[in-house]
C-alpha cells in the first residue's frame, strides 16, 4: 500500500531546506535560498520569473529576482501537502489539501489572482486523492487514489464530476503527469516489481513500461518541449518499492521522452519532497528542486 502522505512534521530534528536548480546540459547547480526548516516540490511558472513550493501546509512564491518568498492566499486550504499544480495558462493552482473531517487529502483548485478572500473548490470528494497532473488543455486534473484497497490513476475534469479510471494493475501506480502534447500520460508502477517509469495514452490504452533498471524510479516530469523526462530515482536496498520517504540518498535522472538510457543529472540527500511535481524552467533548460540536511 502506498505510504499516506501527509504533511511532515520535523519533531526531532532541524531540518536544512535548500532551494536549488540544476543546469541539464552542464549539470551545474545552484543553491537558490537556504530555509532552516522544511520546504518542497518546486513548481516553475510559464514567465519563468518564480518558483512555488509548499511549506508548513500553505504555498509560497519565490521570486527569483529578489530572493524573496511571499505566502499564496489559499483559504481554508492550508494544510496543502507537495502535490500541487499550476494551470496551464498559471491563472490557478490545484492542490492535494487534508481536509479537517478525516485528514485525507482531496484535490482542491483555486484562483491565483490575489483577491480576498480565497474559495477553494473541491474537485475529489472521495479519498485520499493526489494530484498531479493538469492536462494542456486546462480541462483534466490527474491523480493518484486509493479505492477499494488499491492504488490508481484517475481523471477528473478540473470542475469536479465523476472521475475515471485509468489503471487496473495490481501494485501502486502514481504520479500521473500529462506530456506538453497532451497525447500521453507518464506515470510509475510497481506492476513489475520495483518502482519504474510507465507511459500510456490518456484514455489508459497502451500502457507502456519505460525504464528496466534495478532502481526505484518516482515522479517522471516532461520537459516542456516534450523530449525529455526527468525523474528522482532511490536504490533498490533503501527503500520498498511502494515508498518514497524522505532523507534519503537518491538521484535525479534524465532520459530522453522516446525512451533508452538515463544519464544522471543529480545525486543528493532527498526524496520525499524533492521533485514530487514537475520542475522544469519553461525554456527545457534548469531543474528546481530541494535537497536536505539534517
Amino acid at each position: 500500500m502506498k505510504t499516506l502522505q501527509q504533511p511532515r512534521k520535523i519533531e526531532e530534528h532541524i531540518i536544512t531546506s535548500f532551494l536549488e536548480t540544476v543546469d541539464v546540459h552542464t549539470g551545474e547547480r545552484k543553491v537558490l535560498a537556504e530555509f532552516n526548516y522544511l520546504i518542497e516540490a518546486p513548481n516553475w511558472t510559464k514567465d519563468g520569473k518564480r518558483l512555488i513550493y509548499n511549506s508548513k501546509g500553505q504555498l509560497f512564491s519565490f521570486d527569483l529576482d529578489s530572493n524573496e518568498s511571499t505566502l499564496i492566499s489559499s483559504g481554508y486550504a492550508n494544510q496543502c501537502n507537495n502535490d500541487h499544480v499550476l494551470s496551464p495558462d498559471n491563472t490557478h493552482i490545484a492542490v492535494s489539501h487534508h481536509t479537517k473531517e478525516d485528514g485525507q487529502s482531496r484535490i482542491y483548485v483555486f484562483p491565483l489572482t490575489g483577491e480576498q478572500p480565497v474559495h477553494p473548490v473541491l474537485i475529489t470528494a472521495m479519498a485520499p486523492s493526489y494530484l498531479h497532473g493538469w492536462s494542456p488543455d486546462g480541462d483534466t486534473l490527474a491523480y493518484c487514489a486509493e479505492r477499494n484497497g488499491n492504488y490508481n490513476i484517475y481523471t477528473i475534469p478540473v470542475t469536479g464530476g465523476v472521475e475515471t479510471q485509468l489503471t487496473d494493475a495490481e501494485g501502486l501506480d502514481d504520479g500521473p503527469e500529462y506530456a506538453p502534447n497532451g497525447q500521453h500520460i507518464w506515470f510509475n508502477s510497481t506492476r513489475t516489481g520495483l518502482m519504474q517509469v510507465w507511459r500510456m495514452n490518456t484514455d489508459g490504452s497502451e500502457q507502456t513500461q519505460m525504464t528496466f533498471d534495478e532502481s526505484n524510479n518516482w515522479f517522471p516530469h516532461v520537459s516542456p518541449d516534450g523530449e525529455s523526462v526527468a525523474y528522482i530515482t532511490y536504490q533498490k536496498d533503501d527503500v520498498a518499492p511502494n515508498d518514497h520517504p524522505a532523507n534519503k540518498n537518491v538521484e535525479i535522472r534524465l532520459m530522453a521522452s522516446k525512451g533508452g538510457e538515463y544519464r544522471t543529472l543529480v545525486k543528493l540527500f532527498g526524496g520525499q519532497g524533492t521533485i514530487n511535481v514537475n520542475s522544469w524552467s519553461p525554456d527545457n533548460r534548469q531543474l528546481a528542486f530541494v535537497s536536505y540536511k539534517l
